[in-house]
């Protein structure tokens, strides 16, 4: 191992031609922006990681980012699934990433293969697989043999010292020389030497310059959303604060923006890092994890990118002219050789809306925003005004129901078949040792668990046996969390959270007269996946102590301890059908309740329907789920604090942040887990749950993620445009008559108006209420354009409202139920 050579680095733009499976476009670049076949490209990009969703969404992921306006999908490489040992490779399922690459391909897309293999990406150990560590002589991240792998090594490379520069140099050197015909770009590389591109992540990148003047200006990570931890709240970002991000980056010469994740979707099985990096990776994205547009945030992008690209020969062909309308108020003029001119008008103040005179017409600019002009006269679009519908997604309970054989049996509830494992040792014991082992160095991350067992004998004459005072437990570990089992019987569970693994907690324990077996279960929730020296982040206990003796403190990190790796289901491999029947299953229609270390398994059919699948764990208390032996992940629906600060209205204006518009206060960080459609049979399905601390499963549920209403605002100051249609080659006024446009998903129609308000209406999508001002005619309008279609359009015009308040700006709201 120690020769080989895997040189592998950065971040790779591989362009696949629209028309042809073998040969790649011709690609080059300017200061502009890339240069494709001879033409200059302004490049929109959306982060979709293959082994996040299933091939059976590829195609429908792919095609929903095309529909809203994007030209590349961008993708890591994930070396750790796909060598899961040395040698052996694998590329099947969601691992199939040419099959991934030909769907991008077939769709007439760009591709942007980001090949690491260091990604960090909230990924288990950053990508990297887990026993490239114990290879002799490999240090990550530095100038170090046998193995160079990188990404995103700019804020770190000073800390490596003398190792750190000349790495990167030669990891750029390396990459150029495999004279691959398309550019290369190293990701947040600040000194990255010609020809190699630098490039931005982060939530604003206008301000952003290329380290050479002959270079593009490339957005390689924009954060449309954040990523979530066990035990934390929900990051959202406002579609105004993203769109205003992105116009400005284009307004100030951007020509490549890629939204990091466009589609999060799932770190199904154990493949989050972190640790405490939640099973769903959905990233507030424009396309939710289970693969269905966010609305109005994708709608709004579209209609931004729909703007932009109008643009598009302007800004790439014309020198821009930069003009100051006030303190905090810009526009950017581009005019190209052939008078086509676009403009980019910006309020950057954070409060205040303003009005400005651009070419001797004044501009309305609410706060915050940016107003696109393709034509230099007309605004196309506004950051800030959302006119794109907004959808109530829910998830629709629905029992587990027992397999049906036959289609004339009655539906039931599963029968649950029951193991119990045993705390502590179960087989042969793996070692023993008189002090404590690092977990991930034992485990290799073989699995999540390892067992640190002892036993303490305990006088009769103690007097915590007779007085009721309990000894009490004390532990310091390096992570992540811990169940602590005294005599088979679960006493304490403690963990530590997703800004620091360490934890330390004191329970008291129940102790008897003679000997007593103190059994710890160490787990493991994701392991480090950036940072500099991550790879040497470990876990497990550091201490174990007892308060409560008559002669004091007994301090139990010096006796002798009895190792066992991973559990013996897991060993035994019993969610899957090869081992399912390697232990002895008690059947029950009464299963156990909150029981630790259960293993649980059920025989169910489908969810109806055909809408995306969510586990629902809400009353489970923390552990691992198979159906038919895909790994559906680990779920723990552990609470965030009702100390922390959730605001009831987000507010868009101002620099974002991950916990600026936080959402879930004191509830379940996640309480629902992916099941893909594809992984279910006609019936027969295999369901197995391990609980470590114990839950009710009869309460576990499918839920169907549905669209069950949509929604639409508009006010009659707010002139729509058909960006469809924009013709360059006329001069006139493009505005329109505001209107409402309503869709609900292929399969439904709308089946009623359950609010519709033309004047002041308030609140928002889900919670309208009426104004003083109101026309009670307004539902009969909105009921005859939409009852029982898939879609309408609504026109905001006094020849179908009544004005009943002409001095006011008035407003039409509608929410309309799919069904």
């Amino acid at each position: 191992m120690a020769e080989r050579s895997l040189v592998f680095f950065f971040f790779f733009f591989f362009f696949l031609s629209l028309c042809s499976v073998t040969l790649a476009a011709n690609v080059t670049y300017d200061r502009r922006s890339l240069i494709i076949d001879g033409q200059r490209k302004l490049l929109l990009s959306a982060s979709i990681h293959y082994p996040r969703s299933v091939p059976g969404m590829w195609p429908g992921l792919v095609k929903t980012a095309k529909e809203g306006g994007i030209d590349v999908i961008e993708t890591y490489v994930f070396w750790n699934g796909h060598e899961l040992s040395p040698g052996n490779y694998y590329f099947g399922g969601r691992w199939d990433l040419v099959k991934f690459v030909r769907i991008v391909q077939q769709a007439k897309m760009y591709l942007i293969l980001r090949i690491g293999p260091f990604v960090a990406a909230e990924w288990n150990f950053g990508g990297v697989p887990v026993w490239l560590h114990y290879v002799n002589g490999t240090v990550f991240r530095t100038d170090s043999e046998p193995f160079k792998i990188e990404n995103e090594y700019g804020d770190i490379e000073s800390v490596y010292g003398d190792g750190g520069k000349p790495y990167a140099m030669w990891a750029a050197k390396m990459a150029l020389s495999q004279d691959t015909g398309v550019p290369w770009i190293m990701c947040q590389q600040y000194d990255a030497p010609d020809p190699v591109i630098n490039t931005c992540n982060s939530f604003y990148c206008d301000h952003f310059t290329p380290n050479s003047v002959n270079k593009p200006k490339f957005w390689t990570e924009n954060w449309p959303g954040w990523f979530k931890t066990f035990g934390s709240r929900d990051p959202h970002r406002p579609p105004e604060d993203i769109a205003y991000a992105v116009a400005r980056f284009i307004q100030k010469g951007g020509s490549l923006n890629n939204y990091y994740m466009y589609h999060g979707g799932t770190n199904f099985g154990r493949t989050s890092g972190g640790p405490f990096i939640t099973t769903s990776y959905d990233y507030d994205a424009p396309i939710d994890e289970y693969g269905v547009a966010r609305l109005p945030k994708w709608g709004h992008l579209k209609q931004l990118h729909q703007a932009i690209k109008l643009c598009e020969h302007a800004l790439l062909h014309g020198e821009p002219t930069l003009l100051s309308l006030g303190p905090l108020q810009e526009a950017d003029v581009y005019a190209d050789s052939l008078g086509g001119c676009a403009a980019f008008i910006s309020n950057m103040d954070e409060e205040n809306e303003k009005t400005v005179f651009f070419q001797n017409v004044s501009y309305h600019l609410p706060p915050w925003s940016v107003s696109i002009l393709p034509d230099c006269k007309n605004v196309a679009f506004n950051t800030a005004q959302v006119s794109f519908q907004t959808s109530i997604v829910d998830m629709v309970p629905e029992y587990l129901q027992a397999s049906m054989m036959s289609p004339d049996k009655e539906s039931k509830s599963p029968q649950w078949d029951v193991y119990v494992e045993q705390s502590g040792i179960w087989g042969e014991a793996d070692f023993v040792r008189n002090d404590f082992v690092d977990h991930i160095n034992t485990t290799k991350d073989t699995t999540d668990y390892l067992w640190y067992t002892t036993r303490l004998h305990v006088n009769e004459n103690e007097e915590f046996l007779s007085n009721g005072n309990q000894p009490i437990l004390a532990v310091s570990s390096k992570g992540h969390a811990l169940h602590a089992f005294v005599n088979q019987k679960l006493q304490a569970s403690a963990s530590g959270n997703g800004s620091r693994s360490a934890f330390e907690f004191e329970s008291p324990i129940l102790l008897k007269a003679g000997d007593n077996e103190i059994a710890l279960l160490s787990m493991t929730v994701g392991l480090q996946n950036a940072g500099p020296f991550y790879e040497w982040v470990g876990a497990g206990l550091t201490s174990v102590t007892l308060k409560g003796f008559k002669n004091g403190m007994v301090d139990l990190s010096s006796y002798a301890w009895t190792y066992k790796i991973g559990l013996e289901g897991e060993h035994l491999k019993i969610y899957q059908e090869i081992g399912l029947n390697s232990v002895k299953w008690q059947s029950s229609s009464e299963p156990p309740k909150d029981q630790p270390l259960t293993w649980y398994k059920a025989i169910v059919d489908p969810p109806s329907g055909d809408e995306p699948i969510g586990l629902d764990m809400i009353d489970m208390g923390k552990g691992l789920a198979w159906l038919n032996g895909q790994e559906i992940g680990r779920y723990w629906p552990r609470r965030s604090s009702i100390h922390e600060e959730c605001p009831a209205e987000c507010d868009y204006r101002g620099k974002f942040s991950p916990n600026k518009c936080s959402t879930g206060c004191g509830e379940p960080t996640q309480r629902w887990y992916h099941v893909p459609r594809s992984w279910f049979r006609p019936s027969g399905n295999v369901l197995v749950i391990f609980e470590e601390k114990g839950g009710d499963p009869t309460k576990i549920k499918f839920s169907r993620r549905r669209t069950t209403s949509v929604c639409g605002r508009i006010s009659e100051d707010y002139p729509s445009f058909d960006l469809e249609s924009w013709d360059k080659n006329i001069n006139s006024d493009r505005r329109t008559r505001a209107s409402i446009h309503l869709k609900c998903p292929e399969g439904t129609l709308i089946s009623n108006i359950k609010f519709a308000s033309f004047g002041i209406p308030s609140g928002k999508c889900g919670s309208y209420s009426k104004g003083s001002c109101h026309d009670p005619n307004s539902i009969t309008v909105v009921e005859k354009a939409c009852l029982n279609k898939i879609g309408c359009a609504v026109e905001l015009s006094k020849d179908q409202f009544t004005d009943l308040c002409p001095s006011l700006t008035k407003k039409l709201a509608v929410e309309a139920i799919c069904s």
